[in-house]
């Protein structure tokens, strides 16, 4: 054993190795939702034990070793799946954890990945399942990023365990059937760790950097497609600005107040390299379209020289790919910019209800521009009720309380 690092330490390393484990085990038994089970109790038992005992040496091993024997206790107890056990036990005495089992394996994780979003399940239990699974997002989460009620999303993501259940566990042929569904979740899971849908901070690192590793992954093992590249371009370009993204308190700094001196010059350069290649073979998808508009931003050395009207005609090409209330939204930021803020405004109103509180954060900021101070006011207390991010919720309201009672 050796000294515990302290209880988010603990943590941060139990959400980094669970998919790795629930891998693992379904690689070797099968059965998805007893594995998962039998994980969500090694996870508790860490949970437990480490913070007094110690993180052990091997802690991937270790949840391996655990989960394995509560999955074939379960097993046993299991009356109707008698042979189930049976084969599981088999299973266990022939094969023993190996050093090859106690190693990473990203493989396992990648696996797990496509099983997620087998082609059997509608999109949204694919992405909802993966982003519980391998993402490691409670269901509250995932429910929130939704907008439905948790139960909802708890019987979206049971039935979706069900149906993958006594499916083979392994690299699938169909790649080019679930690429697009792998690729969304994975941009789902960057973007919760980018800005936390609630919570005391504005990023979940974690999630960030585990959907940048994955996507890593993907793109190994599909380097000539450009979706993916793209993809893995923009959580780069993106994922460089995080440290400047806050203040010394946590506090949320605009793209446009940001040291840019603080921005992570290397994955730039990386992100410009892919999505650079990827748009040279053509045609453009809209995740590298994403990645030129971050590319933009990110090569500009002041908000002042930043090249809207490029970014705007970028946006153009990208609703036309993905007409989305997203794209619309940053298109209505882009016109504004680039033709003034009534016209942005103007842009604005065909999204009345859609997307949350940030219509009514950019309607803030676009008020503002104009001068309209009383109505720019109301409109981010407006956007600070709706976001259950405290960072954004507090960064609203000094931006409503600058401007006056």
């Amino acid at each position: 054993m050796r000294d515990t690092t302290g209880t988010t330490g603990i943590e941060d390393l139990l959400r980094r190795h669970a998919p790795q484990v629930l891998g693992a085990l379904v690689r070797r038994y099968g059965h998805f939702d007893a594995a998962e089970d039998a994980v969500q109790e090694a996870l508790l038992a860490a949970a437990g034990q480490w913070p007094s005992a110690g993180v052990p040496d091997n802690p991937r091993g270790w949840l391996i070793k655990v989960a394995s024997r509560r999955l074939t206790d379960a097993l046993r107890a299991d009356e109707a799946r008698r042979a189930r056990e049976e084969k599981a036990v088999a299973l266990e005495s022939r094969a023993p954890i190996t050093a090859e089992d106690r190693a990473p394996r990203e493989d396992d994780t990648l696996s797990l990945l496509f099983l997620c979003c087998h082609p059997d399940l509608p999109p949204p239990a694919q992405i909802a399942l993966t982003l519980r699974a391998v993402g490691g997002l409670t269901t509250a989460e995932i429910a929130r990023a939704y907008l439905v009620p948790e139960p909802t999303m708890a019987q979206r993501i049971s039935r979706a365990k069900a149906k993958v259940c006594g499916v083979r566990f392994g690299r699938p042929d169909d790649w080019p059937r679930r690429l697009p569904a792998v690729l969304h979740t994975l941009y789902l899971i960057f973007n919760e760790g980018y800005t936390a849908t609630s919570g005391t901070s504005l990023q979940r690192r974690e999630l960030s950097g585990e959907a940048i590793r994955l996507t890593r992954t993907v793109h190994r093992l599909l380097p000539e497609d450009g979706e993916v590249a793209g993809l893995l371009a923009l959580m780069l370009l993106t994922d460089a600005r995080r440290e400047a993204r806050t203040g010394p308190h946590g506090e949320l700094v605009p793209l446009d107040e940001q040291d840019r001196e603080r921005w992570d010059k290397a994955a730039i350069e990386e992100g410009v390299a892919l999505v650079t290649r990827a748009l040279a073979r053509g045609p453009a998808g809209p995740y590298q379209v994403r990645a030129a508009v971050a590319a933009l931003h990110d090569e500009a050395p002041e908000a002042a020289a930043t090249d809207w009207h490029q970014i705007l005609g970028l946006y153009e090409v990208l609703i036309r790919l993905v007409p989305g209330p997203v794209e619309r939204l940053n298109r209505a930021v882009a016109v504004a910019m680039v033709e003034g803020p009534y016209a942005g405004l103007a842009e604005l109103a065909v999204l009345e209800g859609e997307l949350g509180h940030r219509p009514d954060a950019v309607r803030g900021h676009l008020l503002e521009r104009a001068g309209a101070y009383e109505e720019a006011r109301a409109a981010y207390e407006s956007a600070a009720g709706q976001t259950l991010s405290l960072p954004e919720q507090r960064y609203l309201r000094a931006r409503a309380a600058r401007l006056g009672p």
